[in-house]
């Protein structure tokens, strides 16, 4: 690789490990400040925390990219062309295209990165989370279920447990059930244990009393029991087994969107080709972005007052890019045949670059139309 090339090349990615780290640092922030609130409100540990926003990472890596390259890009070439570096290199005769060889570059190697995180790392993250985020709504203990305390997990329900030994088990257990406008019932027991069930926990009581008032009769029954069983999975508030997330499957899976898959997830083929031709399409919108950085900023050439406007330019762009991206998307879910569509983004884009490119090398295109417009008039 040529000595300018190795140098653009080295400066791109020296800014682009810069502003990924801040967008990265920033994203994460925001999220973890949701996480601690739901977790740590809900009793869980630090350590739980901290697997949640792991997990959640790559997933905030593979939105932050692009936009890292694209800062990163704006950033050098506006600094080379304020320094007057590349002047001095189109003056030895290296034209835009030329130029733009190491961007390219640049750009291919993000969108690498962000390859083996949509076709690898996130999908794996996001199955592990869900499976993390099963585990926990199910672990009534930890997020509901306090010793010494009267709990109010719904309305009409009020819980009550003395202490909860090491392995798990309930002592003395008080439940009153005031749902049913015209009945109370209260349950005691000595012990308790809760079990999984296939729709949601159980509390299963031993050696207790249950003592149902009915309020119109003001009449008391009174039972006795060796074992009862309670389901709790409504009033803990623990949701139901989830369908598996599209988003959690491989890519080849998703391209050939077989049956058996579409009928577990409850989506169409048309969602499933989508997702999967965006895994492929999405990453060259780093190129895209890129591109469309140099090219905005080497149309100002070298200029006393900056290029804010090149860099203004560059940055509606990139929004019309994104836009088309969610544009594109909504037409490739409307049948199983429209996914080609997925692909026009970062064509789009890397057309738009390239004509920006090519309009720099001749800077005196519209000059001479306009001279030539004036004289006729």
């Amino acid at each position: 690789m040529p000595t300018f090339d190795r140098y653009l090349l080295s400066q791109l990615l020296v800014l682009f490990g810069f502003f990924s780290l801040v967008l990265v640092s920033v994203y994460w922030v925001n999220r973890a400040v949701v996480l601690f609130e739901q977790l740590i409100g809900d009793g869980h540990s630090a350590l739980v925390f901290l697997e949640f926003t792991a997990l959640a990472l790559p997933n905030v890596i593979r939105l932050v990219l692009p936009v890292s390259a694209f800062a990163a890009t704006v950033y050098v070439i506006n600094r080379l062309t304020t320094e007057s570096e590349l002047v001095v290199v189109q003056a030895m005769g290296y034209s835009g295209f030329r130029l733009v060889r190491p961007v390219v570059i640049f750009g291919l190697f993000v969108a690498l990165l962000v390859s083996v995180l949509n076709h690898v790392l996130v999908p794996i993250s996001r199955a592990e989370l869900n499976d993390r985020r099963a585990e926990i709504a199910e672990n009534v203990t930890s997020r509901l279920l306090t010793e010494g305390q009267f709990l109010h997990p719904a309305n009409g329900i009020t819980f009550y447990i003395r202490e909860i030994t090491p392995l798990g088990e309930l002592q003395d257990v008080f439940l009153s059930d005031s749902r049913t406008p015209d009945q109370r019932t209260t349950y005691t027991a000595k012990n308790a244990l809760l079990v999984p069930g296939d729709d949601g926990p159980k509390l299963v009581m031993f050696d207790g009393l249950a003592q149902t008032l009915r309020i119109p009769t003001q009449s008391l029954l009174t039972t006795s029991f060796q074992d009862s069983v309670y389901d709790i999975a409504g009033l803990m508030g623990s949701p139901a087994k989830t369908r598996i997330g599209i988003q959690e499957l491989p890519t080849s899976s998703l391209l050939r969107a077989p049956d058996d898959l579409l009928r577990q997830t409850g989506k169409d083929r048309a969602e499933f080709l989508y997702e999967g031709h965006a895994r492929v399409a999405q990453p060259f919108l780093a190129v895209a972005g890129a591109m469309i950085g140099f090219g905005a900023l080497m149309l100002g050439g070298f200029s006393r007052f900056g290029v804010w406007r090149q860099i203004l330019l560059a940055i509606v762009l990139l929004i019309v890019v994104q836009l088309l991206d969610n544009a594109m998307a909504d037409v490739a879910r409307r049948g199983a045949g429209f996914w080609p569509v997925v692909y026009l983004p970062p064509v789009a884009g890397v057309a738009m670059a390239s004509l920006m490119i090519w309009i720099s090398a001749r800077p005196g295109l519209f000059r001479r139309r306009s001279a030539v417009t004036g004289s006729a008039t």
